[in-house]
């Protein structure tokens, strides 16, 4: 790169971590920091053009929230929130525990199911791993299974909130890099269903190696017994399966399917007596406040991803990148590291946003197709979200289960491995990601 992008760059660099530092919300950091590549940084650098801010900041805005697509966001989000103040993750183990008691590893598989049901709802890993917790840890200690394999489990199925659609990670990059929402949705279906079959598949294997971990099943369950106990929870699977087949068949965009899940929401809640005005107006405030937090880091990352496109670091990073003649997989083996160094410190929707400016054009420039990416970028982000020492996923189970944060990371790391694999898996093989859109809508 040449000397003046590399000074911005590393001035932009310097004034974001400094910024968010000092604990300022990451919303108002982004924005800070495209002040200082705006106004700032053409005082510091002879040759480098100055540019209006209050324009600049005006026109990046407007065009990162005015967007169609991007109201599917605040109402999956309200979906979600509706879903929660369900009796659903009370009835999640009852329903799920009389279907697994013959696979190996019994009712271990319904941390996994559990997770991949409730991502769908929620779309927040550490929601995901929280409520699933709460809910199957007491049970599955309870009945004498393994707690190493309990909480491992957990934390590496907790995850799949932000892989299962309808993801919320997922529309952010899709209005970020401007792809089709509908596109991402459908290519996350066959990855969220093999990170979870490696998952259950390792439960399975790890049990017929260490059976004496693993209590016996429970009496055998009338199919009409086990049909009664998951009463509760498979209308909520239903209204799940309805809303991402509307999408899939073709018979709704994403924001025409995200209403249909939210009246579909509202109706269950009403029928399962969960619908009151205090529980319709928390969902509806807790709708509004992370969709306002979102909206707030899009608008702070389209001023900064304007102001350094102004100062041309994207495309200096690009050309360089592409003069150095790497390797495509050299390429993700350093973006898969610096994904995993950034999860120790930002959630996953900033980690996107804050870097898909400057990554974009080197995708680019070694031709990844930009829906592959975006789940290769789901998936990194999932795993930084169990990576030592700090991901946020082994926080929660620390949390929930009191032990120090060694013992559940050390519990943790085989399915960190497993996600490791998934990660390899679809950057070797990418028509597991691009096979389902391919073959809906046509290469």
């Amino acid at each position: 790169m040449e000397l003046a992008q590399t000074e911005a760059g590393l001035i932009l660099l310097g004034a974001l971590f400094a910024i968010l530092a000092l604990g300022v919300w990451i919303g108002l950091g982004l924005l800070a920091t495209g002040l200082v590549g705006i106004v700032v940084m053409p005082m510091l650098l002879p040759g480098m053009a100055a540019f209006p801010a209050e324009k600049v900041a005006a026109s990046a805005i407007w065009a990162s929230v005015a967007s169609w697509t991007l109201a599917a966001l605040p109402l999956f989000i309200w979906m979600g929130e509706i879903l929660f103040r369900t009796r659903l993750s009370e009835d999640m183990f009852k329903g799920l525990a009389p279907w697994v008691q013959r696979l190996p590893g019994r009712l271990m598989h319904v941390n996994v199911i559990g997770c991949g049901i409730f991502a769908a709802v929620s779309g927040s890993s550490a929601a995901t791993a929280a409520t699933i917790g709460k809910m199957s840890l007491p049970a599955l200690l309870a009945r004498g299974y393994h707690a190493p394999m309990a909480i491992g489990s957990l934390a590496g199925a907790g995850t799949l909130g932000l892989l299962i659609p309808p993801s919320i990670v997922m529309i952010v990059y899709g209005v970020a890099a401007e792809v089709s929402i509908v596109r991402l949705f459908i290519a996350g279906v066959l990855p969220g269903i093999m990170l979870m079959a490696l998952f259950s598949g390792y439960i399975a294997v790890w049990s017929l190696l260490n059976p004496a971990l693993t209590p016996p099943a429970d009496p055998p369950m009338p199919f009409g017994e086990k049909l009664k106990a998951s009463g509760q929870l498979i209308p909520v699977v239903l209204l799940i399966a309805f809303v991402m087949g509307s999408i899939y068949f073709g018979w709704a965009t994403a924001t025409e399917a995200a209403v249909f899940g939210v009246v579909g929401a509202l109706i269950l809640s009403a029928w399962g007596g969960t619908l009151n005005w205090t529980s319709f107006t928390d969902s509806l405030m807790g709708a509004v406040r992370t969709s306002c937090m979102i909206n707030l880091i899009l608008a702070g990352a389209a001023f900064l991803t304007k102001a350094m496109a102004y100062s041309g670091i994207p495309a200096a990073m690009a050309a360089w990148v592409g003069a150095q003649g790497f390797s495509p997989f050299a390429i993700i083996l350093v973006l898969t590291l610096i994904y995993l160094v950034l999860g120790c410190f930002i959630d996953g929707i900033s980690m996107i946003v804050l870097t898909v400016s400057v990554v974009l054009p080197i995708i680019a420039q070694t031709g990844f197709d930009l829906i592959w990416f975006g789940i290769f970028i789901v998936l990194v982000v999932e795993l930084a979200q169990i990576t030592p020492p700090v991901g946020f996923n082994l926080f929660v189970l620390q949390g929930l289960t009191g032990k120090d944060i060694l013992t559940v990371t050390r519990n943790t790391m085989p399915f960190f491995f497993l996600m490791l694999a998934a990660v390899a898996l679809v950057t070797v093989f990418p028509a597991i990601v691009t096979f389902l859109p391919n073959t809906m809508f046509g290469t």
